[in-house]
């Protein structure tokens, strides 16, 4: 997802991270997107997106993307 958000930052389009405190990695937050939301848990992760976004896709990843969506 970090390529994602850099190749569409790069064509100028604004790209919104919303990150849980848990996933957060020293080397890569804030580089991948122009603004960014810490929330304390994945399941906030989810409602945050869904109370901020009209709509959002999910690239293929592994059982925490299932886990999101279902």
């Amino acid at each position: 997802m970090g390529c994602m958000s850099i190749a569409e930052a790069l064509q100028g389009r604004c790209v919104l991270g919303i990150v849980p405190l848990t996933l957060i990695v020293k080397n890569l937050v804030g580089k991948t997107s122009r603004k960014e939301i810490k929330v304390a848990t994945t399941p906030k992760r989810l409602l945050k997106m869904m109370e901020l976004l009209d709509a959002f896709i999910a690239l293929p990843s592994g059982f925490g993307t299932l886990e999101e969506l279902f």
